[in-house]
């Protein structure tokens, strides 16, 4: 079978990313520093604990596994602690990208899905971002995606290295099979909030800000369950290895839900309380952020058929009942 790199397997997404593929007839090989991630999570492919900054370990990997495809999901991705310590964000995520597309690079691996984000926009209030949107991020985190993006036409325009690039939203849900699922320390994602929140694992969860121009006051933002997400991620690939080139394309729904509707559907699904507090604003949050996916749509093929919120919070609730993972 063919044998893909996915870097950051042993997180949310990539270890998604990891069964799908296995379903698919690869073999995923994780390669991740377990600094955010867990071992527990690789389940469907090789192991190869190392840095992506370590050039000389990730030279080792490339020659013992030779795959024909890296998937890149390795990075630090908390925006508020981007802003608080933004050298952090450039030597991780962009000094670690730099390093594996040179060794991809060097090892004869030509096709590279690159995991970016909807913070290379920036705010861009209320309208459905394309991937014809200017690129304007405002905090580190964003900024760095973005420099990897770039950093990956340089290298298709000097060495043919092909390319899928992935821009995605609020990312939610997990595997209905509940092999694996959502599990961050700290956790800063709102459906597994509202879910500890159920639990009582947190005392209340603070909804920042209720004035917003929207129907119920609170921000509106667009939701792709991780199945779906990975899909993507999937055809991505056979994209490039079907040989029809480098691209770019947004993964959204473009229906976005509000703060109070995540709420509402997590006590449904539940069928128990979710204690709130109502707090201020936070800098920088935009009233209403969607995507609009219609090149993902009609040139992958791509359909979010599991991303309707009752579906994504249904999974994470299975998941936030039995599944943990440990150091």
């Amino acid at each position: 079978m063919s044998v893909v790199l996915v870097t950051g397997g042993a997180g949310y997404i990539g270890s998604h990313a990891c069964k799908v593929l296995a379903q698919n007839g690869f073999t995923p090989v994780t390669v991740d520093n377990l600094s955010t991630g867990w071992a527990q999570a690789v389940k469907f492919g090789p192991f190869e604990q190392g840095d992506l900054q370590d050039r000389a370990r990730l030279d080792e990997i490339f020659a013992k596994h030779k795959p024909v495809a890296v998937m890149h999901f390795a990075a630090f991705s908390q925006v508020g602690e981007s802003m608080s310590d933004p050298g952090l964000y450039w030597r991780n995520n962009v000094g670690g990208s730099l390093t594996l597309i040179e060794a991809a690079v060097a090892a004869g691996c030509q096709n590279f899905v690159f995991s970016s984000t909807c913070a290379t926009y920036g705010e861009q209030d209320g309208v459905a971002l394309t991937e014809d949107s200017v690129q304007m991020p405002i905090n580190a985190y964003g900024a760095s995606k973005r420099a990897i993006e770039d950093i990956l036409t340089n290298f298709e325009a000097s060495h043919g290295l092909n390319h899928v690039i992935f821009r995605y939203f609020n990312v939610a849900g997990a595997d209905p099979d509940g092999e694996v699922g959502e599990f961050h320390q700290p956790e800063t994602h709102l459906i597994p909030l509202v879910l500890d929140a159920v639990e009582g694992k947190r005392d209340a969860l603070t909804i920042y800000g209720t004035d917003y121009d929207t129907p119920d006051g609170t921000c509106i933002r667009d939701y792709v369950h991780v199945m779906d997400l990975v899909d993507a991620h999937v055809l991505g690939l056979n994209w490039l290895l079907d040989g029809k080139g480098s691209a770019a394309f947004n993964l959204g729904t473009g229906t976005g839900f509000s703060v109070r509707e995540v709420v509402d559907a997590s006590g449904a699904i539940t069928n128990k309380p979710v204690p709130m507090i109502e707090g201020e604003r936070r800098a920088g949050d935009c009233t209403k952020l969607v995507s609009g996916s219609e090149k993902a749509r009609d040139q992958l093929g791509w359909d979010p058929k599991r991303s309707k919120m009752d579906a994504m919070v249904r999974d994470a609730w299975r998941w936030h009942q039995n599944g943990h993972y440990d150091r």
